[in-house]
């Protein structure tokens, strides 16, 4: 009997492996992409809560990588991950796979993207990672059936630049900004709803939002996470929200007084820390997810 449960168990176990193995967003190579370039992972940074962060950087090969919720906890519900770095680096683990296993905690599917990085020379800052976060949308909801959740109640997260990729995503969904690759790009782009944790890049001049963020009154309901001593980034977060609730969005900011920049969800000592339940409650209260 202990060794079919050992059997059982190591299969058990190469499934989990194998369900969490990237995937090539672009089988053929990615838009614009000339040459492959050598990734670099760097865990020598500074340490948030106490952890070392691993900061990726020289990404010409986008990646997804999908964290299923348990099999006995599963609610449908899934979250395309996107980490921040200033579109220079992804803080891969802090603002990465942390997040797709605290939320599968809590029976919420991820899709972690590894997009493109650094920034591509001739090119806005967020053109070739929108083209692979459009791709990771639209190919997520074509395995939805393989993959066991709801095609719609798929979401976007962000940090930092992340974030101003995720709100991109969720304003530029009408066109896709890569050629197709197969019968995924089929697919809507749309997201079914959009957080943003401490997001970058968002404002533009006298109280506007970024020109390039087009929000309209079908933009998807978003959640904003900020602090006040982020001090450099709190319009971000103020002036995106006003603009989604003069379009009659549904939007919830979470402001808190002190907690800085770039903490995941990390234990770091302050208030902020809980955002990750206050996220769950917004996504109950929209109806993304649903009480057991």
């Amino acid at each position: 009997m202990k060794k079919y449960a050992f059997i059982f168990i190591s299969l058990f176990s190469m499934v989990a492996i194998a369900q969490e193995k990237p995937i090539l967003l672009f089988p053929d190579g990615a838009p614009g992409e000339t040459k492959k370039m050598k990734q670099v992972d760097d865990w020598n940074g500074p340490k948030v809560g106490g952890c070392p962060v691993l900061r990726i950087s020289n990404v010409s090969e986008p990646t997804l990588t999908f964290y299923p919720a348990p099999v006995d906890n599963n609610s449908g519900t899934t979250i395309i991950v996107s980490p921040g770095g200033g579109y220079n680096i992804l803080a891969y683990n802090l603002e990465g796979s942390e997040i797709c296993k605290r939320f599968n905690s809590f029976g919420v599917n991820c899709v972690l993207l590894k997009y493109r990085v650094p920034r591509r020379e001739g090119l806005e800052k967020h053109v070739a990672p929108l083209q692979d976060l459009q791709r990771a949308i639209a190919y997520t909801r074509y395995h939805a059936k393989d993959w066991n959740i709801d095609p719609n109640k798929i979401g976007v997260i962000g940090f930092s630049a992340g974030a101003h990729l995720s709100a991109m995503a969720s304003t530029a969904y009408k066109e896709r900004t890569y050629p197709a690759v197969d019968s995924a790009d089929n697919e809507s782009l749309r997201p079914d709803f959009c957080l943003l944790i401490y997001p970058a890049y968002l404002d533009g001049p006298n109280f506007t939002v970024a020109s390039e963020l087009k929000i309209t009154s079908e933009t998807p309901p978003t959640f904003l996470v900020q602090t006040e001593d982020d001090s450099k980034l709190l319009n971000s977060s103020i002036f995106y929200y006003y603009a989604l609730k003069e379009a009659k969005v549904p939007a919830s900011l979470h402001l808190y007084t002190t907690g800085g920049h770039g903490y995941g969800l990390r234990n770091t000592g302050h208030l902020v820390n809980e955002w990750p339940y206050r996220a769950i409650d917004w996504l109950l209260d929209i109806g993304m997810l649903q009480n057991k």
